[in-house]
């Protein structure tokens, strides 16, 4: 436990956060949050980095956005380095919370590059949020990002393509070079991404698939067979129809 030199009421409060009870340790967070204060700085903290429960991480989240930025920011940023996955992660999602963007120079190459896939994705959506519109520096987010095209699975792929269309058109380039990359795997990522930055409505898994075919028929084919099959959509037939059989004698 965290030790707070102040007075009993809120030590009880710092004890209540550790409880092992998930209500208790709820109540507690919204608690601290409700009368923010410094000396509850450290154990919120700590608790976001061992929290179990998303609901009460939210909460400990929410109190700690509560408190000063000029006192919060300067500790957050320690758990950037953390050897504990969910304190990085943790502390990136405060960054997008408070929203401050002379905390930028902090999302550095090696937080985007973090080999935990929820840190990664975490500081993604970060760098995202938080990148200034100073000229090149949106056009550089995006070069960074596409290094990861082709990374983990389904959600972290989405999580990467919802980061770089959120960019806008600057990622263009990096979408064309990434087309030319001789990983499959890499050519339909970008594929699916551009498809969702064509149209952010489209499904991602209807964008991976179309993306998919075309890199395995080439862009002629895979549009050819995408017109045969809204032909056959439309009679509503796969196949010609069968002759009757003939009558048993």
């Amino acid at each position: 436990m965290v030790a707070i030199n102040t007075n009993p009421q809120n030590a009880r409060v710092a004890r209540a956060l550790e409880s092992d009870d998930t209500s208790v340790r709820l109540r507690a967070a919204m608690a601290v949050g409700s009368n923010p204060d410094p000396v509850f700085l450290e154990v919120l903290v700590e608790r976001c980095a061992v929290e179990p429960d998303f609901y009460v991480r939210d909460m400990l989240c929410w109190a700690l956005t509560r408190l000063s930025p000029e006192a919060t920011l300067p500790r957050i940023r320690q758990e950037l380095v953390s050897e504990r996955p969910q304190a990085r992660s943790q502390a990136l999602h405060l960054l997008s919370k408070i929203g401050d963007r002379n905390a930028w120079p902090w999302v550095t190459r090696a937080v985007l590059r973090d080999t935990d896939d929820g840190v990664a994705r975490t500081a993604w959506r970060v760098a995202v949020v938080l990148v200034p519109e100073e000229e090149g520096t949106k056009e550089r987010l995006a070069d960074e990002l596409a290094l990861q095209f082709g990374r983990g699975d389904r959600s972290v792929r989405l999580s990467l393509s919802r980061a770089l269309v959120d960019l806008g058109d600057v990622i263009g380039p990096v979408l064309e070079r990434a087309a030319l990359n001789p990983d499959p795997g890499v050519v339909a990522h970008a594929r699916a991404t551009e498809l969702l930055l064509q149209d952010p409505e489209a499904g991602f898994d209807a964008a991976v698939e179309e993306a998919e075919r075309m890199v395995t028929l080439g862009p002629e084919r895979a549009a050819a067979a995408a017109a045969a099959e809204a032909a056959s959509a439309g009679t509503g037939t796969t196949e010609p129809a069968r002759p009757p059989k003939a009558a048993d004698c």
